[in-house]
């Protein structure tokens, strides 16, 4: 297991993998949290992603796991119908969504995910549909801006689009990170100015606010009471979806308030918060991996209330 992912002890330690039960790794990436799942109890996981490079990994650890391990490649979005394929219909261990982009991805110039290396301006998870380059050379300003604005929670992103609406075409990652940096005023800044705009760039092209939402909806459907949901995020629109997600799912009625009317008798929880605040990594993960530190892994178990069915 080359590469060590952020929060494996922890993620290890909320799951509490036990013999026989059946645990979907649904970002796989290289198989690290998988591996450790199934090195800590004698239990079955389904890995899943949507990398095509996800796939060697994936072979050698169903070599080496025979019978307890198999991979799906498919989008974490679509987990009720990826996992239909294995006649898979409910969970009785746990999901674990470690999400964003992974280092080996960040590390191979190939996939256009780092302004640091230059590469093409590809930045998809999946290797299909459209590429940043197309998104950035397509787009207009107001869009680009947008994007920016949404994704990347970039304040400069008017300026930003300006910026690269003026230097099109642009195809390397070195040329777009290096037209965000001219855009940006000031030569000190405590992060990278092209940051934000990768950031932003990378979730587009991936749909990756969409994929989560979805996600969480499945592992709702999917999961057994007792079941544990572990999520990892790292970037604010990320940890906020998902905790407003898990509050919601957990939330007691509210208190009676004499200007607003009674709601009358509310859906049980579908999920019980395992804690208030999201386990972030410990000061010697942050001294091996500095890029463990905007980390956050929130969990919550499964309830046995059923699901709610909307009313038209």
């Amino acid at each position: 297991m080359a590469h060590v992912p952020v929060l494996l002890t922890e993620i290890v330690t909320q799951l509490q993998p036990v013999d026989d039960a059946l645990y979907v790794d649904a970002t796989f990436g290289r198989g690290g949290i998988t591996q450790a799942l199934l090195e800590a109890a004698d239990c079955r996981v389904v890995g899943i992603d949507r990398d095509p490079d996800a796939g060697r990994a994936a072979t050698s650890l169903a070599r080496q796991y025979a019978g307890r391990f198999r991979f799906l490649q498919a989008r974490f979005g679509g987990l009720v119908r990826a996992l239909a394929q294995l006649d898979v219909r409910q969970i009785d261990g746990g999901i674990i969504f470690d999400l964003g982009v992974s280092s080996p991805q960040l590390d191979d110039p190939e996939r256009g995910f780092s302004f640091r290396r230059d590469g093409p301006l590809d930045m998809r998870m999946g290797r299909s549909g459209q590429t940043a380059a197309d998104v950035v050379n397509a787009s207009d300003e107001a869009a680009l801006t947008d994007i920016l604005r949404t994704f990347g929670e970039e304040r400069r992103a008017r300026r930003i689009a300006r910026a690269i609406m003026a230097a099109r075409p642009l195809t390397r990652t070195l040329e777009l990170a290096d037209v965000v940096r001219s855009a940006v005023p000031g030569g000190h800044h405590a992060i990278d100015p092209a940051t934000r705009t990768f950031q932003a760039l990378r979730i587009a092209v991936n749909d990756e606010l969409g994929e989560l939402r979805a996600a969480l909806h499945d592992a709702e459907r999917l999961l057994a009471e007792g079941a544990v949901l572990a999520v990892v995020s790292f970037h604010s629109l990320e940890d906020r979806l998902v905790k407003r997600f898990i509050v919601e799912r957990s939330a007691r009625a509210p208190r009676a308030h004499r200007h607003i009317p009674d709601p009358g008798p509310l859906a049980a929880p579908t999920f019980r918060m395992t804690r208030v605040r999201a386990i972030r990594p410990g000061p010697a993960e942050l001294r091996r991996n500095p890029r463990a530190r905007s980390a956050r892994l929130r969990t919550a178990v499964r309830t046995g209330a059923p699901l709610v069915t909307a009313v038209a």
